[in-house]
């Protein structure tokens, strides 16, 4: 008989009493161990500090991958360059919901299920005329998502699989429509009900677009680009946005509050508002002859000025999705044949930037926020739109993250710890003694 290996331990000493206890170690299929130390604070009365949790494991979970040094993004096991190139957003969705790719009848079934799942309950319509119309599109996101729940409770039990499994179509199906409806309703047009015999991406470009007055024209180009920018942003490992959507659904919340929740993080600039920043600084830049001296502003450490879209926290090396959209924003731009200035000093810093030592040595690449901000202009969206539809996409990681923590037998509300630095205990001081 074969005997098991040993269990892995990392041993842990205290300086100070010479005290040491071993603490498991466990193994995922790829990527770096970890330490578990929930037993740490019963059995040393100490807890681990980690600021920003960048350095904690805080889950188990199956669906994406990333190591940041070699650039490698993967959902359920797929790398994100051939998900890109030969996949729909849809059959993604379906992989990360459900552990793997659809076959055909599968497909078939996911997409009509999602399909018809995409009209707002008519009432919606009348909640918008409570928003100024100009307020933010992610501040009338936050609110009308929230209110999803006001709308549908069938399906608010999360104990049950089916209700589970109804919230999830219905999120991944009406965001798009929402986010639509933020856009017309943002400047003044009429909503444009979903179709059904349209696409994910074309119907969501459709009812952003499209007009009641004409037939709208269908571009397969841009709805093709619209369909990789939402599949590269549908899921990405415990970032801000899926931490929070994880934090509120451990306290048992129903499934809407929790998306508004991620909603909510996302639209943090140091978040969701990357690519909103890129076309911001292309506005600063102003023309293609300022590149040189933005360039040199960047390189100064003295100076607050940096390149957005640039570098990435966690690509070390490269993201691997800028590729697929680089190639997809030549695609639109030649499409579309626009004259922008703005998008021609994109192009320009982006070959300057390519070949610049400095850039190159220190491996600021583009990432997928610089290319999607081109993209999403050339498309005619306003910056103000660019969360938004990075909402659209996540929703899914989102709620496939939600469903999968639901799931999980040891399921326990979140509670992070701190290391206290306020002062001690102090007797109370009546107010007329206080100096």
């Amino acid at each position: 008989m074969s005997q098991e290996a040993p269990e892995k331990t990392f041993t842990l000493t205290n300086d100070q009493t010479g005290e040491s206890m071993k603490l498991p170690v466990k193994d995922g299929t790829i990527g770096p161990s970890v330490i578990d130390v929930r037993k740490l604070y019963a059995e040393t009365g100490h807890f681990t500090f980690d600021p920003s949790f960048t350095a904690t494991g805080s889950c188990k979970s199956r669906l994406t991958y990333i190591d940041g040094e070699e650039g490698i993004l993967l959902h359920r096991g797929y790398s994100i360059e051939d998900l890109a190139e030969n996949s729909t957003f849809l059959e993604v969705a379906h992989a990360l919901l459900y552990g793997d790719l659809p076959n055909a009848k599968e497909k078939e079934a996911f997409e009509r299920e999602i399909t018809y799942h995409t009209m707002v309950h008519e009432q919606v319509h009348l909640f918008y005329r409570g928003f100024r119309r100009d307020a933010h599109p992610m501040s009338v996101m936050c609110g009308v998502v929230a209110a999803l729940s006001a709308f549908y409770h069938d399906s608010l039990d999360i104990w049950d699989p089916k209700q589970r499994e109804l919230s999830a179509h219905r999120l991944i199906a009406k965001i798009p429509t929402l986010a639509a409806m933020t856009y017309k309703y943002s400047i003044g047009q009429p909503f444009m009900y979903p179709r059904n015999d349209l696409s994910f991406s074309e119907n969501f470009l459709y009812m952003c677009f499209g007009v009641p007055a004409e037939p709208y024209r269908m571009s397969p180009v841009l709805a093709d680009a619209m369909d990789k920018i939402f599949i590269l942003h549908a899921d990405h490992e415990q970032n801000a946005s899926t931490s929070t959507v994880r934090l509120a659904g451990s306290s048992q919340a129903n499934p809407f509050a929790c998306i508004a929740a991620g909603i909510a993080c996302l639209w943090g600039p140091s978040h969701g508002g990357a690519n909103q920043a890129v076309l911001e600084m292309l506005e600063e830049i102003g023309s293609k002859d300022r590149i040189p001296e933005f360039i040199e502003k960047a390189k100064d450490k003295d100076d607050p000025f940096r390149l957005m879209g640039f570098g990435h926290r966690v690509y070390k090396n490269f993201d691997p999705r800028a590729g697929v959209l680089k190639k997809a924003a030549d695609d639109v731009l030649n499409d579309l044949g626009i004259d922008d200035p703005m998008l021609e000093v994109a192009m320009e810093l982006e070959r300057i930037a390519l070949e610049d030592p400095y850039f190159v040595e220190r491996k600021l690449f583009p990432n997928v926020d610089f290319y999607s901000g081109i993209i999403l202009r050339a498309m005619g969206f306003p910056t103000s739109m660019f969360t938004v539809l990075f909402a659209v996409a996540r929703t899914v990681g989102w709620i496939s993250q939600w469903k999968e923590m639901i799931e999980e037998p040891s399921l326990r509300i979140g509670r992070p710890r701190q290391l206290y630095t306020g002062p001690a205990a102090r007797p109370y001081v009546p107010i007329e003694d206080r100096d």
